[in-house]
Protein backbone atom coordinates (compact mmCIF):
# COMPACT_ATOMS: atom_id res chain seq x y z
CA UNK A 1 0.00 0.00 0.00
CA UNK A 2 1.21 3.24 -0.54
CA UNK A 3 1.01 5.75 2.44
CA UNK A 4 -0.05 9.47 2.00
CA UNK A 5 1.38 11.46 4.71
CA UNK A 6 0.10 14.74 5.66
CA UNK A 7 3.90 16.41 7.30
CA UNK A 8 3.14 20.11 7.79
CA UNK A 9 4.19 23.09 10.09
CA UNK A 10 1.47 25.05 11.74
CA UNK A 11 0.73 27.75 14.31
CA UNK A 12 -0.85 27.33 17.56
CA UNK A 13 -4.02 28.75 15.99
CA UNK A 14 -4.30 26.02 12.54
CA UNK A 15 -2.37 28.34 10.32
CA UNK A 16 0.27 26.87 7.84
CA UNK A 17 0.64 30.14 6.33
CA UNK A 18 -0.50 33.70 6.64
CA UNK A 19 -2.98 34.86 4.64
CA UNK A 20 -0.68 35.64 1.54
CA UNK A 21 0.87 32.12 1.90
CA UNK A 22 4.07 33.50 3.76
CA UNK A 23 5.78 31.10 5.98
CA UNK A 24 8.02 33.85 7.07
CA UNK A 25 6.77 33.37 10.88
CA UNK A 26 8.78 29.69 10.58
CA UNK A 27 12.25 31.46 10.31
CA UNK A 28 13.96 30.96 13.68
CA UNK A 29 12.93 28.10 14.58
CA UNK A 30 15.74 25.29 14.16
CA UNK A 31 18.13 27.95 14.38
CA UNK A 32 20.22 26.06 16.94
CA UNK A 33 20.32 23.32 13.90
CA UNK A 34 17.15 21.22 15.19
CA UNK A 35 15.66 19.99 12.20
CA UNK A 36 12.38 18.23 14.07
CA UNK A 37 12.69 14.75 12.31
CA UNK A 38 12.75 16.80 9.06
CA UNK A 39 15.89 14.85 7.30
CA UNK A 40 14.91 11.98 8.39
CA UNK A 41 11.78 12.08 7.30
CA UNK A 42 12.41 13.24 3.90
CA UNK A 43 14.40 10.39 3.23
CA UNK A 44 11.91 7.97 3.89
CA UNK A 45 9.25 9.68 1.36
CA UNK A 46 9.80 9.14 -2.41
CA UNK A 47 7.37 11.65 -3.88
CA UNK A 48 6.03 14.91 -3.32
CA UNK A 49 2.25 16.56 -3.77
CA UNK A 50 1.45 19.66 -3.63
CA UNK A 51 -1.41 22.60 -4.61
CA UNK A 52 -0.55 25.42 -7.60
CA UNK A 53 -0.24 27.94 -4.68
CA UNK A 54 1.93 25.73 -2.26
CA UNK A 55 3.84 25.11 -5.45
CA UNK A 56 4.43 28.90 -6.15
CA UNK A 57 5.50 29.50 -3.15
CA UNK A 58 8.22 27.18 -3.05
CA UNK A 59 9.41 28.53 -6.43
CA UNK A 60 10.11 32.05 -4.41
CA UNK A 61 12.81 29.81 -2.28
CA UNK A 62 15.33 29.96 -5.13
CA UNK A 63 16.32 26.24 -4.68
CA UNK A 64 13.60 23.54 -5.12
CA UNK A 65 13.24 22.05 -1.61
CA UNK A 66 12.38 18.78 -3.05
CA UNK A 67 14.64 18.06 -5.69
CA UNK A 68 15.65 14.45 -6.75
CA UNK A 69 12.14 13.27 -4.98
CA UNK A 70 9.53 13.59 -7.90
CA UNK A 71 6.62 16.33 -7.29
CA UNK A 72 3.12 16.21 -8.53
CA UNK A 73 1.59 19.67 -8.68
CA UNK A 74 -2.31 19.58 -8.32
CA UNK A 75 -3.72 22.50 -10.42
CA UNK A 76 -6.59 23.42 -12.83
CA UNK A 77 -4.29 26.22 -14.46
CA UNK A 78 -2.14 25.71 -17.72
CA UNK A 79 1.32 25.49 -15.92
CA UNK A 80 5.09 24.55 -17.35
CA UNK A 81 8.27 24.22 -16.09
CA UNK A 82 11.73 23.15 -16.92
CA UNK A 83 12.23 20.72 -14.25
CA UNK A 84 11.99 16.78 -15.04
CA UNK A 85 11.12 15.68 -11.39
CA UNK A 86 7.79 18.17 -11.82
CA UNK A 87 4.32 17.12 -13.61
CA UNK A 88 1.47 19.29 -13.23
CA UNK A 89 -2.20 17.06 -13.26
CA UNK A 90 -5.47 17.91 -12.80
CA UNK A 91 -6.46 14.34 -11.99
CA UNK A 92 -8.13 13.24 -8.74
CA UNK A 93 -5.78 12.66 -6.13
CA UNK A 94 -7.53 9.06 -5.69
CA UNK A 95 -6.44 8.36 -9.49
CA UNK A 96 -2.82 10.04 -9.03
CA UNK A 97 -2.42 7.84 -5.82
CA UNK A 98 -2.67 4.34 -8.15
CA UNK A 99 -0.53 5.96 -10.57
CA UNK A 100 1.90 6.58 -7.81
CA UNK A 101 1.30 3.20 -6.67
CA UNK A 102 1.94 1.53 -10.23
CA UNK A 103 4.75 4.01 -10.76
CA UNK A 104 6.85 1.95 -7.46
CA UNK A 105 6.21 4.76 -4.99
CA UNK A 106 5.66 3.42 -1.37
CA UNK A 107 5.41 7.19 1.02
CA UNK A 108 4.27 9.75 -0.49
CA UNK A 109 4.96 13.90 1.41
CA UNK A 110 1.68 15.81 1.11
CA UNK A 111 2.95 18.74 1.52
CA UNK A 112 -0.22 20.95 0.94
CA UNK A 113 -1.65 23.49 0.74
CA UNK A 114 -5.02 23.26 3.14
CA UNK A 115 -7.19 22.42 0.09
CA UNK A 116 -5.48 19.71 -1.24
CA UNK A 117 -5.08 18.09 2.51
CA UNK A 118 -8.94 18.36 2.66
CA UNK A 119 -9.18 16.47 -1.02
CA UNK A 120 -6.92 14.12 -0.30
CA UNK A 121 -8.43 13.57 3.46
CA UNK A 122 -12.13 13.85 2.10
CA UNK A 123 -11.29 10.69 -0.44
CA UNK A 124 -10.04 8.49 2.61
CA UNK A 125 -6.11 9.18 1.22
CA UNK A 126 -4.30 10.23 4.38
CA UNK A 127 -1.94 7.18 5.91
CA UNK A 128 -0.70 9.68 8.26
CA UNK A 129 -0.85 13.30 10.33
CA UNK A 130 2.35 14.82 11.21
CA UNK A 131 1.58 18.19 12.42
CA UNK A 132 4.63 20.15 14.32
CA UNK A 133 2.88 22.95 16.22
CA UNK A 134 4.97 26.15 16.02
CA UNK A 135 4.32 28.32 18.91
CA UNK A 136 3.09 30.97 17.45
CA UNK A 137 -0.14 32.48 17.14
CA UNK A 138 -0.64 34.06 13.13
CA UNK A 139 -4.49 35.59 14.06
CA UNK A 140 -5.61 34.94 10.45
CA UNK A 141 -3.92 32.72 7.46
CA UNK A 142 -4.61 29.95 5.82
CA UNK A 143 -5.94 26.81 7.71
CA UNK A 144 -4.56 23.46 8.12
CA UNK A 145 -7.78 22.31 6.43
CA UNK A 146 -10.04 24.02 4.18
CA UNK A 147 -13.09 24.12 6.17
CA UNK A 148 -15.85 21.75 5.99
CA UNK A 149 -15.44 17.91 5.32
CA UNK A 150 -16.71 15.24 6.89
CA UNK A 151 -15.72 13.80 10.61
CA UNK A 152 -12.98 11.50 10.82
CA UNK A 153 -11.54 10.51 14.36
CA UNK A 154 -7.66 9.59 14.53
CA UNK A 155 -5.74 7.91 17.14
CA UNK A 156 -2.54 9.68 18.15
CA UNK A 157 0.89 7.39 17.72
CA UNK A 158 3.30 9.55 18.74
CA UNK A 159 4.10 12.76 20.16
CA UNK A 160 7.39 14.68 20.17
CA UNK A 161 8.55 18.03 22.15
CA UNK A 162 11.43 20.53 21.62
CA UNK A 163 12.99 23.07 24.40
CA UNK A 164 11.67 25.81 21.65
CA UNK A 165 8.21 24.55 22.56
CA UNK A 166 7.80 22.91 19.21
CA UNK A 167 5.77 19.99 19.39
CA UNK A 168 4.91 17.25 16.84
CA UNK A 169 1.96 15.61 17.12
CA UNK A 170 1.72 11.99 14.91
CA UNK A 171 -1.40 10.66 14.14
CA UNK A 172 -3.21 7.93 11.48
CA UNK A 173 -6.90 7.35 10.79
CA UNK A 174 -8.68 4.95 12.80
CA UNK A 175 -9.70 3.42 9.50
CA UNK A 176 -8.97 4.38 5.88
CA UNK A 177 -12.82 3.44 4.32
CA UNK A 178 -12.00 4.21 0.83
CA UNK A 179 -8.75 1.82 1.15
CA UNK A 180 -10.58 -0.66 2.24
CA UNK A 181 -8.38 -1.29 5.26
CA UNK A 182 -8.18 -0.49 9.36
CA UNK A 183 -5.13 0.52 10.53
Amino acid sequence: MTELIYYVAASLDGCIATPDGGVDWLHGFGAGGEDYGYHAFYASVDAAWQGRHTYEKCLDFGEWPYAGKPSVVFTRHALSTERRDVRFTHAAPDAELARAAADGHRRIWLVGGGALATACREAGLVTEYIISVIPVVLGAGIPLFAPGGRFEQLRLVDTRSWPDGVVQLRYRPHSTHSRGGTS
